[in-house]
């Protein structure tokens, strides 16, 4: 579990930068330039460390620098508030690939039920898809402390209760299935 936050925490450093600067400075400029400097401190000392980085870091990177420029230049936040939204888009579209999930269950999962496993897939690209309508809604207001409560909140919110929903699902459809063929 320990590994999952940091994963998390790496994942979202540069936003977490961006809103402690922020929150500390109510300077958006001043926010952004920060953490345009620490995405790339941390990618810096990533492949100094020797560590491989996939596409979606590089992509990750490239979004922080060219949405965080625009707000610089702008000193309009909504540019930067997008940036989450792009990656909900862009994960969405990766989930619509059929039987993409199958690899991230247990065996005796994609086994029993593959077909409720391939729509659970379908489904994660749905919720991906409206949290990031939701993310770009919000993030054109331009209210930040609105945006940071969706961010933090509601979408990871959602995330937690889609998986516990479907981890219940899951469990009581295997159950089922194993109970039926054993009768």
């Amino acid at each position: 579990m320990k590994d999952v936050f940091a994963r998390l925490a790496t994942d979202f450093f540069s936003t977490i930068v961006f809103l402690i600067v922020y929150f500390a400075t109510d300077s958006i400029v001043l926010a952004t330039a920060v953490a345009i400097a620490g995405a790339i401190a941390q990618v810096a000392y990533s492949r100094i460390k020797g560590k491989e980085l996939g596409f979606m870091t590089w992509a990750s990177l490239g979004l922080v620098i060219v949405l965080g420029g625009a707000t610089i230049l702008t000193s309009d936040p909504r540019f930067v508030l997008a940036k989450p939204a792009i990656a909900h888009f862009a994960i969405g579209a990766i989930m619509l690939n059929r039987g993409w999930m199958l690899r991230y269950v247990p065996p005796p999962v994609a086994e029993t039920i593959p077909e409720y496993v391939t729509f659970a897939g379908f489904a994660w690209a749905v919720l991906m898809f409206a949290l990031g309508a939701g993310t770009l809604a919000i993030a054109a207001t331009g209210d930040i402390k609105l945006w940071t409560m969706y961010v933090s909140v509601v979408a990871l919110g959602a995330k937690v209760a889609a998986f516990a929903i479907q981890y219940a699902a899951f469990r009581l459809l295997v159950r089922s299935r194993v109970r039926t063929a054993g009768a």
